[in-house]
């Protein structure tokens, strides 16, 4: 378990002292456990334990641990927060393991829709195309489609691999821009923005909160990302819906899920924790700094969501006719 030391705000207090009453009516002799089903030290690792320490004080001193059970797209983690009857098991949910997994995979270790309640999405995650500069030789996304154009199929583009978002991501761009690119999968989101930084790959479609520092130190140059108006962190760089599409303009998230029989006031209990954490001036400054946007619904909301995700990727996966079994 990895733990970061924080100072603990007056805003977290005051939250906290809203609900202390559900707080202390709940059992928190066991720790809480928040399963993340991709590796350590990843974005999706990032959105949990930038509030650990917020959320323990939330919780009366409940002890909240983060474990990490990577592999298969996030299929391990989460058939293993389907499965667990303690009341204590959550699990942190993407695009990918609750969205693009379903679309993909005829057969699943778990039913993304029926084996799970939502708790909160937790953060949005815009989306972020980059080019490696030196590989290709445009400053603006309209340049960068005459390019396509002019070298129909003679760019590639990396991704974490065959069926992950960057994946769908990529095949979006292509239906709306008309464009041929060919797809290098890669066993993750590291090696894959390695050989793009290493001039291997020109082209790489990612989440602004793994690929910031890379576009900050000039490495790849952010060309659009997927949100309603141009990020603070990326003022300088437009929006696809200000490129002329729009259809590219959604971001990915993050949320928090629980197995289907955990118990409501369990449920809640969660979800107002997390909203009130999301509230900490320290949470949402860590969020920020990684672009990272709070949401914090409520359970029936995002609950709604992921069958609303599920039945988007499935359309999207037939008509790019990306399967993986």
């Amino acid at each position: 378990m990895q733990r970061r030391q924080f100072i603990y705000t007056a805003a977290a207090a005051a939250a906290a002292s809203s609900f202390s009453g559900m707080s202390m009516a709940q059992d928190t002799s066991r720790p809480l456990r928040i399963v993340v089903p991709f590796p350590a030290g990843g974005p999706t690792d990032m959105v949990p334990r930038n509030m650990q320490d917020v959320l323990i004080k939330l919780l009366g001193g409940q002890a909240v641990v983060i474990e990490n059970k990577a592999g298969a797209g996030g299929s391990i983690g989460m058939a293993e927060v389907a499965r667990a009857t303690d009341g204590v098991t959550f699990g942190i949910a993407t695009l990918s393991t609750h969205g693009v997994n379903p679309a993909v995979f005829k057969k699943l270790p778990y039913d993304a829709t029926n084996d799970f309640v939502g708790v909160t999405e937790i953060v949005k995650a815009p989306g972020v195309l980059v080019i490696n500069p030196k590989l290709i030789p445009v400053k603006t996304f309209a340049e960068f489609v005459a390019y396509l154009k002019a070298n129909p199929g003679k760019v590639s583009f990396a991704t974490p691999g065959n069926g992950t978002i960057g994946h769908m991501w990529g095949a979006q761009f292509l239906k709306s821009t008309g464009t041929e690119m060919h797809h290098i999968p890669y066993r993750g989101s590291a090696p894959a923005i390695n050989d793009v930084l290493g001039n291997q790959v020109p082209v790489y479609f990612d989440q602004v909160n793994s690929s910031l520092p890379h576009i900050k130190s000039g490495k790849v140059r952010a060309l659009a990302v997927s949100w309603h108006e141009r990020l603070d962190v990326l003022p300088d760089v437009q929006t696809y819906a200000q490129a002329g599409h729009p259809d590219l303009n959604e971001p990915s998230w993050f949320g928090l899920v629980a197995p289907k029989n955990t118990p409501a006031a369990q449920v809640e209990r969660v979800q107002k924790a997390i909203v009130a954490a999301l509230k900490d001036p320290a949470v949402k400054q860590r969020m920020a700094a990684q672009g990272l946007y709070p949401s914090g619904t409520s359970s029936a909301d995002f609950t709604k969501q992921i069958s609303s995700e599920v039945a988007k990727m499935k359309k999207l996966a037939a008509a790019a006719n990306i399967h993986l079994d």
